[in-house]
């Protein structure tokens, strides 16, 4: 350093250039450091019953006991890469300040104005979450436990009770670094069994208020009391605490709940009076807009720490701010993401509440995450994973047109490959023949391939279901008319399920916590040396396994003979449930000789029977007879090929 004079006669410290540009660097990667270490903190960060942490010390240990691993640097390069993107929205936000952007406002507005519109305020939304689920269940059977941290899980956490919560420890959480938090910590091993068994008892209880809830995982559900409320003339609040006090009665457990006009509403709300509370938000426009004005973004759920920290930097701290940046949403995230913030600082989500079975599912996978392994034990492993796919096609019935491999190389770099079978698969032999090609390319474009995450995915269902076939042997569309991208709220009779943009937000939320555990697995095998994860945590996902409801015992029993019998869409006559004979009885009805046969009864006194709602062939007028012209019929003949193929 040196010392000269400036124009005006004053002294000054002449700096070193390069000590100037070191001094630079270094701040720098402090900042860096900071969002890395606030990335460490992992994915349960607004988890109950850690209001009073101090969560810099928690970054800061499980920054140091993980710093040097390839967990650790794979970290690292993916907030540097998270930084790379920020720095990138923040140059495009700068070029849009510029233009005239009062046409994006207007038609942001617009938007604003359609949603309004859709605005429910008629239902009573619950969303049920047991509180430390696992930890709760361990302690029914070990009640000292209730007295000192615990946690369930070794190599990652997957719940901890509220006690341990206090030191810092979290859900995700890796073990080892758990118990620098808190030496005295007792970690339990995962017990599904017994977990699924307390979970059918709680289940069965929400089934009574709301036979058609719909489960998040095994520990969450959400309901609609809204006909338990009308027709037993009760409040929803009254409603819900005698829920939980039935819960607690016949499990030992308790439950949190929040109750809102929407799911979104009601899931934020289940958070706020953790553990063995509830907290009910009116269905009032005013009280919903000041509920969320100051509401933190990462708090809704599809909101995850990347999309919190890309909010973040342009001015997006809470949902109120959303409104003040609308005009540069749709360029920035673009449509939909523009579409689910609209839906955040408004307070509007979806009120049709079904059971999960009956979603329109994409896909079925399974992975697991294994020490390094490579040569002749990657096929061991893909055939075990085969084998799991299978059972799990079995159990949700279904077959796969498109397999996917997926695979987690020592380096932490994934790779996705996927082939087109010429039949739709769900066997094992099948899964594991058309999956080893791909592995192979794998291992001459990778020489001494070396894994430790390999996993399998079925996309393009098809049902394996007999019930509810319709003529080209496909399920009822549940998607909207292209173009109409509002979404709508619907009555729970509606054939319609409600379409709306957080869907996508929540699913990748719930796939960047899934990916998160399975890293945390392996920084947790890096550290403490095990060979491999339990069947547990590869089967299962950690705990995120959603089971089927509960039979209602006053549930109509006709049902049971409507699922045997298939309605023919060509005559409306109820056929045997036999592949074959059914078959046979649609190509009779296709033949010229039946063919004329119907068109003849038509034109009679007789009437033919009454279709079904999800026949192909639609119901033009009660006062009319159901006869068909001959182009009709010509058209559907042209359709067997594609039906029976």
């Amino acid at each position: 350093m040196a010392e000269d004079y400036t124009d005006d006669g004053t002294l000054e410290d002449v700096i070193d250039p390069t000590l100037k540009e070191a001094s630079s660097v270094k701040a720098q990667n402090a900042v860096d450091h900071e969002t890395l270490k606030y990335h460490l903190l992992g994915p349960s960060l607004t988890k109950a019953g850690q209001d009073a942490v101090d969560q810099r010390k928690v970054s800061e240990v499980i920054y140091n006991a993980s710093k040097g691993s390839k967990f650790f640097n794979n970290e690292e390069n993916k907030d540097k890469n998270l930084t790379e993107k920020i720095n990138r929205i923040l140059s495009r936000r700068r070029q849009l300040e510029k233009l005239d952007l009062s046409s994006d406002i207007r038609r942001a507005d617009e938007y604003i104005n359609e949603l309004e519109l859709s605005r429910d305020l008629s239902q009573y939304i619950v969303h049920c979450d047991a509180d430390a689920f696992y930890a709760a269940v361990e302690e029914l059977d070990r009640p000292e436990l209730k007295e000192v941290p615990m946690a369930v899980g070794v190599g990652v956490l997957t719940t901890c009770n509220y006690h341990a919560r206090k030191f810092g420890c979290r859900s995700g959480m890796a073990g080892f670094v758990a118990r620098k938090l808190c030496p005295q910590l007792v970690c339990l091993p995962l017990n599904f069994d017994k977990y699924t068994r307390i979970a059918q008892i709680v289940r069965s209880v929400f089934a009574e208020y709301d036979p058609r809830f719909q489960s998040a995982s095994l520990d969450e559900a959400y309901l609609n009391i809204t006909e338990y409320c009308n027709e037993h003339e009760r409040d929803p609040v009254e409603v819900v605490e005698q829920m939980r006090a039935e819960v607690f009665q016949k499990s030992g457990i308790t439950v949190s709940a929040g109750i809102a006009a929407n799911s979104k509403l009601a899931k934020i709300s289940s958070n706020k009076n953790k553990p063995n509370g509830q907290f009910h938000l009116p269905n009032d426009r005013i009280a919903i807009m000041t509920f969320m004005r100051d509401m933190p973004t990462r708090k809704v759920n599809g909101i995850g720490r990347v999309f919190e920290r890309e909010l973040d930097a342009i001015g997006v701290k809470t949902c109120g701010d959303i409104y003040a940046h609308r005009g540069f949403l749709p360029r920035l995230f673009g449509e939909k993401a523009f579409q689910f913030l609209m839906t955040c600082y408004l307070g509007i989500g979806r009120t049709d509440i079904r059971p999960a079975e009956e979603s329109e599912r994409k896909s079925v996978g399974t992975e697991s995450t294994f020490r390094d392994i490579s040569g002749p034990d990657l096929r061991t492993k893909l055939r075990h994973i085969a084998e799991e796919l299978e059972k799990d096609l079995k159990r949700t019935q279904f077959k796969g047109r498109t397999l996917v491999l997926k695979i987690k190389l020592h380096s932490y770099e994934v790779y996705t490959r996927q082939t087109i079978p010429p039949t739709a698969v769900h066997k094992a032999d099948d899964l594991y023949k058309y999956s080893i090609p791909m592995l192979v390319k794998l291992e001459k474009e990778n020489p001494g391939l070396t894994l430790r995450l390999m996993g399998l995915r079925c996309t393009n269902l098809v049902s394996m279901k007999k019930d509810g076939i319709d003529f080209f042997g496909m399920a009822k569309s549940n998607k909207p008319a292209s173009g109409d991208s509002t979404p709508r709220p619907a009555s729970r009779d509606d054939e319609q399920w409600e379409v709306w943009p957080e869907t996508e937000f929540e699913d990748a939320a719930r796939q960047e916590l899934q990916d998160e555990m399975n890293e945390i697995e392996m920084l947790s095998q890096e550290a403490e040396g095990r060979s491999n994860v339990g069947v547990g945590t590869e089967r299962h996902a950690h705990g995120k396994a959603i089971l089927p409801n509960p039979v209602n015992s006053s549930a109509d029993k006709p049902r049971v003979e409507e699922e045997q019998l298939w309605s023919c869409p060509i005559c409306s006559r109820p056929q045997t449930a036999d592949d074959k004979a059914f078959n046979e009885h649609i190509d009779l009805c296709l033949s010229r000789q039946t063919i004329e046969e119907v068109v003849k009864a038509t034109s009679t006194d007789e009437t033919i029977p009454e279709m079904k709602r999800n026949n192909s062939v639609p119901e033009k007028s009660s006062s009319k007879k159901r006869g068909r012209s001959m182009k009709e019929i010509e058209t559907d003949r042209a359709q067997k090929k594609l039906f029976f193929s």
